[in-house]
């Protein structure tokens, strides 16, 4: 069921406004959020209810949730006080306790949504057995084991309809951290504390995740080592016949390694080879092994030499043109794990176990790229970058800049929204940081609402040239005013800068501009850490600036010229 929300615009900001509903004791999670916070460079302003009081906060119009006005809603809620109602349920009412509960919550959701624009987050329920039916449970539809996983189920498709709803799993930290660490059944008791204290540290942690990827902050790009990393041995001293890989004795934990970077590509992150090897030897693997999961095609960029593996990431980086804190990069070597650690500032280097058995455990338990959505765009993002490798390398062989883009052929199909294009506008607000001139946020929902409107106007961008399909590269969304025209989001992908699309959606912009009668288009320019790029751009492209808003005449502007084709 898709919930009828409101949706706020989240500005990628280092601050947010926070509230922390719970049915049980909640000051160490307060804490634990701030305290992880602060290593994500966030700083919570924390409302924190007094005890028990969730439905109170949410029910009452005047209550203090409401008066302060949230970026940020957590409501959260233990396992312990779910079997106390579950428990206090006639026999004969149990079988629709879950279907009860979630409607309940969404009652909860609808009404917080109605009062403030807001993000929700929930959690999910970790598992307790209250061992009255021991095995049986599984079986039994009136088993309070049975109705906690019910209930989960349901939870997780309420918060498929609703974009603006998201679950911290507390099911999978219980998983990571054993019974034992994640529950402290004596401050349950003595302090109605629902977990224990490194159970809430994972909590915060996983909330502070969260909250992080909505506002734009995660990883996009996996790169990897080769010898020791994805297979087992030095494959230019062993041989491609010795390397361990396949599904015997330790080569299973290389190619179980593989078969997770496999898994992160298809879901959209970018897959990189950064190896010292001679090129032609480190290739052999992907082209002949046949225990090899990954295979060249789903590698992005390929680099294999004897330069430092420092410069080696700056080409990678170059290619992709994505940020060093949007990259990953596993090796098995400490000293070069040490080497790229102290010289790319920003890049992820987990530091991973000696024994190669451990090594995709404790990848996965870091949780190294949260998401807060997902298009069908993500599944050929490596087929783009293979072809922007591709036309870095081309583009060395041109004398000057103006016959490259010239011999491109690009083309770009201009669209209004659609409902196929929704879900990726939505997320391009969500994800691009650095050209983006005012850094709004935008769901699903409010897209849908913007296109309905008669007061904006949407445009999409695709482009294309003879080495491929960029697909959607640019957003534009425009406010429509008296007789002028607001740039409310002016977005483009950093993979098609400086290659004219500037100047050929300015150009668009004052063509819709000039047919429905406006005089002025206006624009502005909200600075935030990571957007610095386009400080300038409304100058550059002829802009003039008055009272804080850039200002542009469109009797006065000449089309500016590009190599782009309609």
């Amino acid at each position: 069921m898709l919930l009828n929300l409101k949706f706020p615009e989240l500005i990628n900001t280092n601050k947010y406004k926070f509230a922390l509903l719970g049915d049980s004791a909640t000051q160490l999670v307060s804490k634990a959020i701030k305290k992880h916070g602060k290593s994500e460079n966030i700083d919570f302003e924390i409302f924190e209810s007094d005890y028990n009081q969730i439905d109170f906060q949410i029910f009452d119009t005047n209550s203090e949730l409401y008066k302060q006005e949230p970026e940020f809603v957590y409501l959260f809620k233990s396992t312990q006080k779910l079997l106390y109602k579950f428990q206090d349920t006639p026999l004969k009412e149990r079988t629709q306790f879950a279907e009860k509960y979630i409607e309940a919550v969404e009652d909860q959701i609808e009404t917080i949504a109605s009062n403030i624009s807001t993000t929700i987050i929930c959690n999910n329920f970790y598992e307790i057995n209250d061992s009255v039916f021991g095995n049986f449970s599984s079986k039994n539809n009136n088993s309070f084991l049975f109705i906690l996983r019910k209930i989960n189920v349901l939870l997780a498709e309420l918060a498929q309809g609703c974009p603006n709803l998201f679950i911290v799993d507390l099911c999978t930290l219980q998983n990571q951290l054993g019974q034992a660490l994640f529950i402290d059944n004596r401050m349950e008791i003595m302090a109605t504390m629902a977990l224990s204290i490194d159970g809430t540290s994972a909590l915060a942690g996983a909330l502070v995740q969260i909250i992080s990827a909505i506002k734009g902050s995660f990883k996009k790009c996996l790169i990897l080592d080769l010898d020791n990393t994805l297979w087992g041995g030095v494959i230019g001293d062993d041989g491609m016949e010795n390397i361990e890989i396949g599904e015997l004795g330790l080569g299973t934990a290389f190619t179980n390694i593989q078969r997770w970077a496999k898994e992160l590509k298809q879901r959209g992150i970018v897959l990189a080879i950064c190896s010292k090897n001679t090129e032609a030897i480190a290739k052999e693997p992907f082209h002949q092994h046949p225990d090899m999961i990954l295979k060249l095609d789903d590698i992005a960029v390929f680099v294999a030499n004897w330069n430092t593996k420092v410069d080696n990431i700056h080409h990678i980086q170059k290619v992709l043109n994505i940020g060093f804190d949007s990259m990953v990069f596993i090796d098995d070597n400490p000293f070069e794990r040490n080497m790229v650690r102290e010289n790319i500032k920003g890049i992820t280097v987990p530091e991973l176990p000696e024994d190669p058995t451990e090594y995709l455990s404790y990848l996965q338990s870091l949780n190294l790229f949260e998401t807060a959505s997902l298009s069908k765009a993500d599944s050929y993002r490596t087929k783009q970058y293979q072809n922007e490798a591709k036309r870095v390398e081309v583009k060395a062989s041109f004398a000057n800049e103006n016959d490259f883009l010239a011999s491109l052929d690009m083309k770009c199909k201009v669209e209004g929204a659609n409902v196929f294009s929704i879900p990726r506008i939505a997320q391009l607000t969500q994800r691009s940081n650095q050209f983006n001139l005012r850094t709004k946020r935008y769901t699903d929902q409010q897209i849908i609402k913007m296109n309905e409107s008669n007061e904006f106007e949407i445009f999409t961008f695709f482009l294309s040239d003879k080495f491929g399909d960029h697909g959607l590269v640019s957003l534009i969304i425009l406010e429509k005013r008296e007789a002028s025209i607001f740039i409310d989001t002016w977005i483009m992908s950093c993979r098609v800068l400086r290659r004219g699309l500037e100047q050929f959606v300015l150009n668009q912009i004052i063509t819709f501009a000039s047919e429905n009668k406006y005089s002025t288009i206006m624009g502005e320019y909200l600075p935030t850490n990571k957007n610095k790029l386009v400080e300038n751009h409304f100058t550059e492209m002829g802009f003039t600036f008055e009272n804080n808003i850039y200002k542009l005449e469109v009797e006065s502007y000449k089309t500016k010229k590009s190599h782009i084709q309609h």
